[in-house]
């Protein structure tokens, strides 16, 4: 069959399904389905579909009614690791970690903002004019990001990155070459002990895939409490997990609950760890606040270019927050007792993902928080290796590290 009469006959069949659609109730996949095979039955002698033209054909329009609809094909494949939706001017995807533009795009926009609102639905947002910038996830947890016009020029912007169905072992990223071995085990006797880490890098660096993999070295004894503006993470074997994720506010009158609001709630639940997805903003204050008031061995991450840039922007974020009106010096005082490890990971040339440092906050001396680097990544070895002031260090000789 040619495209256009292709193109024609999805159309006719999905209009039809459309208008028998029993909108008094919540339709079921199987029902959706049957009524799409009726119509292909009938239309199939008037366009002379062939057995592979019906299978995709019912696929594509399942896809449309009930599914992501040209986006669904590459949320399924899963060797794609984001997917751009750039309006109606076209769709880039990430996969083996090169970028390429799709051969497919939306031929109008109200297709990606029907998409969009299902999205957020399910996940019990909102987005609009009024409020045109979003983070969401799908149900196999991906995240999602999402501006509308008039704040986005070319229409609709849909940012997906997906994760693995089964998380990433430290054991994984060893194989990798993400990190070595003695730094993985370093590490993993760190989580053990109860030192609070933050893990900075990128976009794009793998921060969250690190944190999964690194918190699989917690305790299962103990009480975890997530906190994220999506929920993402995927904590394995810690039957005592609270999972907390953001709202934002709606016309409705639906009351806003922030990252802020989530971090203070968390303090009377009675946690062992706190484990904040991203910090990015004023509740930077209220995260150091809990590492400081007995919650050791919680994890964090931001984004940075350095182990050192990250200590800044944790200040500039602190900083933010004109009520609190810290001294500077005060704010450092509180990173530095606050936090005692900083993992920063890059993604080099080659597009891998890699721990670059590891680096311990040694304490606060003339006004200024004190760092030693632990492991650093050499770039003519392509290992990260360990650095001899380790050897040094006396405040990881509670973890046992010599």
């Amino acid at each position: 069959m040619k495209e256009n009469q292709y193109e024609n006959c999805r159309k006719v069949i999905q209009e039809q399904v459309r208008e028998q659609l029993d909108l008094s109730r919540e339709l079921t996949d199987e029902e959706i389905r049957e009524l799409i095979d009726e119509q292909l039955l009938q239309e199939s002698r008037k366009y002379s579909l062939s057995l592979r033209e019906k299978r995709s054909l019912g696929k594509e329009i399942f896809d449309t009614i009930r599914k992501l609809d040209i986006l669904q094909e590459l949320i399924e494949d899963e060797e794609i690791t984001e997917i751009m939706v750039n309006g109606t001017d076209g769709i880039f995807i990430e996969k083996a970690g090169r970028l390429i533009r799709w051969e497919k795009s939306f031929a109008k926009r109200e297709n990606i903002e029907n998409i969009i609102q299902q999205i957020v639905a399910k996940c019990n947002r909102s987005v609009n004019e009024a409020s045109p910038i979003v983070d969401a996830r799908l149900e196999n947890g991906a995240r999602v990001h999402i501006i509308l016009p008039p704040v986005a020029l070319n229409g609709p912007i849909i940012t997906i990155r997906r994760f693995p169905k089964e998380p990433i072992t430290m054991e994984r990223l060893i194989a990798l070459g993400s990190i070595s071995e003695e730094a993985a085990e370093f590490l993993k006797q760190l989580v053990v002990s109860g030192y609070n880490i933050f893990i900075s890098g990128g976009t794009g660096s793998g921060k969250t895939t690190f944190l999964n993999a690194l918190s699989q070295a917690i305790p299962n004894t103990e009480r975890i409490i997530t906190i994220e503006d999506a929920a993402e993470l995927q904590l394995l074997d810690i039957p005592n997990l609270v999972r907390l994720e953001t709202r934002n506010s709606t016309a409705e009158g639906t009351k806003e609950i922030s990252i802020r609001d989530l971090i203070k709630a968390s303090l009377r639940m009675r946690p062992n760890r706190i484990i904040v997805g991203e910090v990015r903003g004023k509740e930077a204050i209220d995260m150091l606040q809990a590492l400081n008031t007995g919650h050791d061995g919680s994890i964090s991450t931001g984004h940075a270019n350095s182990t050192k840039d990250m200590l800044l922007r944790l200040e500039t974020m602190v900083l933010m927050d004109e009520a609190m009106q810290m001294p500077l010096e005060a704010i450092r005082r509180q990173i530095a007792s606050g936090l005692d490890i900083i993992v920063h990971l890059g993604r080099l040339r080659d597009h891998s993902r890699k721990v670059l440092e590891i680096s311990e906050i040694t304490g606060f001396s003339e006004g200024e928080i004190t760092l030693r680097t632990l492991f650093a990544y050499n770039e003519k070895t392509g290992m990260l290796e360990r650095c001899n002031s380790i050897m040094h260090t006396e405040k990881l000789q509670g973890a046992g590290y010599a």
